[in-house]
């Protein structure tokens, strides 16, 4: 596997069973959603992941028992691979209504992150790191992988570094949903918004890095390469004569599908007025929808908005904003059965999770003293303090 390929109406917990599809078109260094078919029988979605049991995208459960996982680069990888927080791209089934909420049989996942590359900078009192020049947020709802406990703390400057994470075109930042340190790599990876386009010198900024493609073939240059658009961009570990040497260069922005359903989250990265805007640059029409939310429709900010795919343009009824405090009040859910306890400590394992069930706990159909390996539970909750983990809110026995 090539390890480029590696590369703001408050929702609450208790509400995720009857959260609907969210059809998510966000690219990413790893991909982007699946192609192949198109109307309201089959679903997309792309985002982060926050939960397992099925593969959890903004409460919808994705069955993935018979589904193909993949890097963008097609290798075949295990369910075991997906990871909470991870940026995924799947497509389904059309959604229905079962035991679990909102689900769909998944045929594909792909998976893929944002920025590959050196540590360069780290702030612990801003929650920022400094990755191909790029600054990282991380938030509340960062995911760090097993071995990061304490999150930001356990990173150093010249690690390298995955970051899985949504662009902010406000200030240019990234919000990392999760992050993984790697040992080794033999090329990094960026994806962001092209600015500076030289295309006599066959150069572009993403930020404050230049990248030249003057040698990547005329097959491999997206032909969307223009100022403002997305771009995935591979490229050496090394720079020369001051800028990234791209390896190929792909279009940020899978075409959105013309659906009679589609749903999109994402953080608006195009601004003209509250009816005509762009989320992670697919084109919303939003002159007839509702809109909701505690906070205004701008640049940056997160929203989900419902409506119908027609010619690339997703032609709105619904748009909702949320603030950080909503996404992390959504949380994290996981089902299945425990595989190992420490009732000293009080946490547990559960689809390779550990799960902290120290602090106030509502169980329902069961106690603290049925918690045992083998137990089929649902949990539900938020990021531990060790940002590795789970903090439970709720256990449900599973019969």
């Amino acid at each position: 596997m090539s390890s480029y390929d590696l590369c703001r109406t408050n929702c609450s917990w208790r509400a995720w069973l009857s959260m609907p599809l969210l059809i998510l078109v966000l690219g990413s260094c790893g991909g982007g959603v699946d192609s192949g078919g198109t109307g309201a029988r089959a679903a997309s979605a792309r985002g982060p992941i926050t939960g397992f049991g099925s593969v959890i995208l903004n409460g919808v459960h994705f069955d993935d028992s018979s589904a193909s996982v993949t890097d963008a680069d097609g290798t075949v990888h295990s369910r075991d691979d997906l990871k909470l927080g991870m940026t995924t791209s799947i497509r389904g089934s059309a959604v229905v209504v079962n035991i679990n909420g909102n689900g769909s049989t998944a045929t594909s996942i792909v998976f893929g992150s944002d920025i590959l590359g050196l540590i360069a900078n780290i702030d612990t009192v801003a929650q920022t790191l400094v990755v191909l020049g790029q600054t990282v947020d991380v938030t509340p709802t960062t995911v760090f992988e097993i071995g990061l406990n304490g999150g930001l703390a356990a990173l150093s400057v010249n690690d390298v570094v995955e970051v899985y994470a949504l662009f902010d075109a406000f200030n240019n930042h990234y919000s990392a949903t999760r992050i993984e340190r790697k040992a080794s790599v033999s090329a990094y990876c960026l994806r962001g918004l092209v600015s500076n386009l030289d295309t006599a010198n066959m150069a572009f900024n993403i930020g404050s890095e230049r990248i030249s493609y003057a040698g990547v073939p005329a097959s491999d240059v997206t032909a969307a390469l223009a100022n403002g658009r997305f771009v995935r961009v591979p490229m050496q570990t090394a720079q020369s004569g001051g800028a990234w040497t791209a390896i190929r260069l792909q279009d940020g922005v899978r075409p959105l599908d013309d659906q009679d359903e589609a749903r999109i989250e994402g953080l608006i990265s195009d601004f003209t007025t509250s009816t005509q805007f762009s989320v992670d640059g697919v084109s919303v029409d939003a002159s007839q929808a509702n809109v909701t939310g505690s906070i205004a429709l701008g640049l940056g900010i997160r929203v989900e908005v419902r409506g119908t795919a027609r010619s690339g343009v997703l032609v709105a009824s619904e748009v909702q904003t949320k603030t950080e405090s909503d996404v992390e009040n959504e949380g994290f859910e996981l089902d299945g059965s425990i595989s190992t306890i420490d009732t000293t400590n009080k946490n547990f394992v559960l689809r390779g999770v550990t799960v902290d069930y120290s602090g106030i706990v509502e169980f329902q159909d069961g106690t603290i003293s049925d918690l045992a390996v083998g137990k089929l539970v649902e949990v539900q909750g938020t990021l531990s303090a060790d940002s590795t983990g789970l903090q439970a809110i709720r256990i449900r026995f599973k019969l």
